[in-house]
Formats: structure tokens, sequence, C-alpha cells
């Protein structure tokens, strides 16, 4: 079996997948938290990995970056392949005074203004929430092993934040101020999740902020983010 964008088999495939956006950060996942783990996929260099993490199968396979991208995978990795769960885990920005960097925030839900849902659906949806069971889960697990999570909604955008001219004019374009992070994927994988009745988390590690100009090191970001990518994985297999 294969689709316009996967090479895998049906067998190749997991029911539950992590989704990095970098092919790269999905080739170091399978190699550094995996058992066995097979490649499955190199089509546009967008790396599968399918493996064992503690006796269950779990698949890590690249998004790309932004809403196009990361919709194309997740449908067809849950229409084609019978994919259940999918946790995003990446990095974002934020603008709330509360969050720091490297700070882990787990979406609640996220808004995108976008026609992504009109093109594809004709449907007029700003806001779509992640899955309450998959977000339970990885409560469950942050508080069982003590990691400590941020909660709340998240921004989708078509464009990356810290390149806008203006960033008040920016943040003026999605109503409210209780968004935690702003990233660039969330919102395709939720929606896919929601039109085809699957699960979908997002976890990411904050890399830049507002509120906190520090500047990190290249084993700082690797670290926050071997936690986050530990509590995704204990996370998607309950």
């Amino acid at each position: 079996m294969a689709t316009p964008h996967i090479e895998s088999k049906l067998e190749d495939i997991a029911e539950v997948v992590l989704m990095p956006g970098d092919p790269l950060r999905a080739k170091y996942i399978a190699e550094n938290f995996l058992e066995n783990a097979k490649l499955v996929n190199t089509v546009r260099n967008m790396y599968g990995y399918t493996g064992c993490y503690k006796g269950n199968r779990v698949t890590v396979f690249a998004s790309g970056m932004g809403v196009p991208s990361i919709g194309i995978y997740s449908y067809e990795l849950y229409k084609f392949y019978n994919v259940k769960k999918i946790i995003r885990i990446g990095t974002s920005g934020s603008f709330h005074p509360d969050i720091k960097i490297l700070d882990v925030v787990l979406s609640t839900g996220s808004y995108c203004k976008s026609y992504f849902d009109q093109l594809l659906d004709n449907q007029d949806i700003n806001f779509v929430e992640a899955s309450h069971i998959l977000n339970q889960n990885i409560e469950k697990v942050a508080d069982n092993t003590h990691i400590p999570i941020k909660i709340g909604k998240t921004i989708t955008s078509d464009v990356f934040d810290l390149y806008a001219d203006n960033k008040d004019v920016f943040r003026a374009n999605f109503p409210g101020d209780d968004y935690l992070s702003v990233e660039m994927e969330a919102f395709g994988l939720f929606y896919m999740a929601r039109k085809l009745g699957r699960e979908a988390s997002c976890l990411m590690t904050v890399v830049d902020s507002l509120y906190d100009k520090r500047s990190l090191s290249s084993e700082e970001r690797e670290k926050s983010l071997d936690q986050m990518i530990q509590l995704a994985l204990d996370a998607v297999i309950l």
C-alpha cells in the first residue's frame, strides 16, 4: 500500500504515532528511544520509523512545516494506515507572560486564521480542540513522572511570527489573550483528527518568548526536547 506521499506498507505503520516537524528529529527519536527501529518512509525525505517502546509498537513520522504539510501526512496516516493517535511534538514561541523558555506546553486546542478548512470541506472553523482522552493521558504521565507542563490554547499561524513586521498587529489577529503558545501545525492535525474521528494532541517546548530573551545552547535545547519526547512516548502507549 502507498499514498502519493507515503511509501510504507500498511503493516509498517503502528496505530500510535509521534509526529515531530523535522525529519532529522524523527531519526533522532528512532535511534535513541525505540528498539529495532525500521525506516518505513523516505519519500521527499520525510522520514518515518517504526519500532518498539516498552514493548509497544510506535511509529515516529515527520510532518514538515505548516498546516498544509501536517494536514497531508496526518490525513494519509489516519485515513489509509488506520492510525488511531498522533501526538505532535515540536517547538513553539509564546506571547504569554507566564510562559518561559524551555517550558513544556500541552495544547487544549488551536485557533487559526486559515482557508484550510474552507478549501477542504467548505467549513468555517477557526478553533479545534485537542483530544481530551489523549490530553488526560499526557497529564497523568506528567504528574506521575513529575514533569511540569503548562496547559492551554495555541495559536497556529501561516507565517513564522518572529518575521512579522509588527508583533502587536500579528497578535491582534487572534481573539482573547489566553494563548500559551504560537506555532504552525497544531490546527491542521487537530482538524484532521476531528474530521476523521481520531485522536490528536500537541506537546511543545517553548524556544522563544517576548518575555524571556535567553538564548538556548544546543545542549539545553536537546535536554528539554528529550524530556518532552519521553513524556509523549509514555502517554501515547496508555
